[in-house]
């Protein structure tokens, strides 16, 4: 059965129904190589659309017409109700030159994928306007402070498991706890780059690994992409909301020490 999205039928976008597959018998190669970058860098950086429930995600634009194998995935965010509670206060993830992990860290459960399939599971982040803010303290609030400044370097983090079987990704909770932010535009750790002041939407990637010989023919079938609302946030050097450094101590495991007041420790 075609999977396309209702406002998106493949031959508006320009894309055919179903691609062909191959014939029995086909091996898989060994070491499926990794999906190209660019096909994900070069996507719309727009927000996830409104009315979107949260916890669940929403499709990117272009949804319609993809491969079999990836139409029916979906992704349920874990730990959302604390997602929820830091979008309430306006997340806040710090940025370092040596790179730091995100807290809430980026965890979702996977279903729909064809068990016997490979797939890789990657990020990345848009921004997702063209300002630059400040912290006005007085108002406990974010204003725009300019537009926004040069784009940091695009750039996707896989997950080190990746490639693997739909059914080990849908055995258990997929987490992105190596994933770390940094400021540094000359970072060559392979950290995401990201630019303090700024507002960003993670993105999640399902991507097929295509047997197919001339499987870049294919690639825009062969993936799909979540956005979770409640997980954009601000990218500082230094936490700005008091309320925000407070949910943090209280909510992180790995803080137990740092819980009387004494400086964060992410």
């Amino acid at each position: 059965m075609p999977c396309w999205g209702p406002l998106s039928p493949p031959r508006e976008r320009g894309w055919g129904c179903m691609g062909s597959f191959p014939k029995e018998g086909v091996q898989e190669p060994q070491r499926p190589s990794p999906p190209n970058p660019a096909a994900f860098l070069a996507m719309p950086g727009e927000g996830p659309p409104s009315g979107a429930i949260p916890g669940w995600a929403c499709e990117g634009p272009g949804a319609g017409g993809k491969n079999r194998r990836v139409c029916h995935a979906a992704a349920r965010l874990e730990m959302g109700s604390l997602w929820e509670e830091f979008n309430r206060l306006g997340t806040e993830m710090i940025v370092t030159k040596a790179g730091r992990r995100m807290f809430p860290t980026f965890q979702v459960k996977l279903s729909g994928l064809d068990p016997s399939a490979d797939y890789v599971l990657l990020m990345d982040f848009v921004p997702l306007d063209d300002k630059r803010y400040r912290y006005a303290f007085h108002s406990s609030s974010w204003l725009v402070a300019g537009r926004a400044d040069p784009a940091a370097p695009g750039r996707v983090h896989f997950h080190p498991d990746s490639p693997a079987k739909g059914a080990q990704w849908m055995r258990q909770i997929v987490s992105f706890d190596k994933l770390k932010l940094t400021n540094n535009l000359l970072d060559d750790n392979g950290h995401i780059i990201l630019n303090s002041m700024h507002r960003y939407q993670p993105r999640f990637h399902v991507v097929l690994v295509d047997p197919r010989r001339d499987s870049e023919r294919f690639a825009h079938e062969n993936f799909k992409s979540f956005s979770f609302p409640e997980t954009q946030f601000m990218a500082v050097t230094a936490y700005q909301n008091h309320r925000i450094t407070q949910l943090k101590i209280a909510s992180n495991p790995f803080a137990k020490g740092f819980r009387d007041g004494e400086p964060e420790p992410w």
